[in-house]
């Protein structure tokens, strides 16, 4: 049977758990990795770094975003050795821009005879905007504080990536069409 390493990203706040979650409902044992569960791992960095925590921090992009990758990316390869599905959910803002990640992880997949599905989280800001406030999260303090810097900041658009999956998060007609889209592949 062919493995998957399905890589769902997006924004903060665009529903990447909410897609997640229900894509995991519908695979059978699939494994569900969301980068967030080691914010407390990260959190000790900023401490021992006598940093403020803040996940928008120059500290943050310096020493801890790319480790916490590093570490649920080891996860995720670990788990395909067991498992046909693989589910990480983070939002790969980076990763899904830059061709050589992207190249390098399909490569490290044929190892495993298993194919990367990546999965965009498509949602409006306004809807972003709401959730935050709604889901009142230590990590978004910076964000709400700063929502028009913040949103500047961020690339809402599509990756150009090829075979990437869009799901638009934006309402539960068009996230159900689209995730019945994505199963029909898998």
């Amino acid at each position: 049977m062919k493995k998957y390493l399905m890589l769902v990203g997006s924004p903060p706040a665009c529903g990447k758990s909410y897609v997640s979650m229900e894509l995991a409902k519908k695979l059978d044992n699939p494994v569900y990795l969301d980068k967030d569960t080691i914010i407390p791992l990260s959190k000790m960095v900023f401490k021992a770094g006598n940093a403020p925590y803040n996940r928008d921090s120059d500290f943050f992009k310096e020493y801890v975003r790319d480790a916490e990758y590093v570490a649920i990316m080891d996860v995720a390869f670990e788990s395909l050795t067991f498992n046909n599905h693989v589910i990480v959910n983070a939002p790969f803002a980076k990763e899904y821009r830059n061709k050589d990640y992207i190249n390098n992880l399909k490569e490290k997949l044929k190892t495993y005879d298993a194919e990367l599905i990546p999965i965009w989280v498509h949602c409006d800001t306004e809807v972003c905007h709401q959730r935050m406030i709604k889901r009142n999260s230590d990590r978004d303090t910076w964000k709400l504080a700063n929502w028009e810097e913040y949103v500047a900041g961020q690339n809402y658009s599509t990756p150009d990536l090829e075979g990437i999956f869009v799901i638009d998060n934006s309402s539960t007609e068009s996230f159900q069409n689209d995730l019945e889209k994505l199963l029909k592949v898998l």
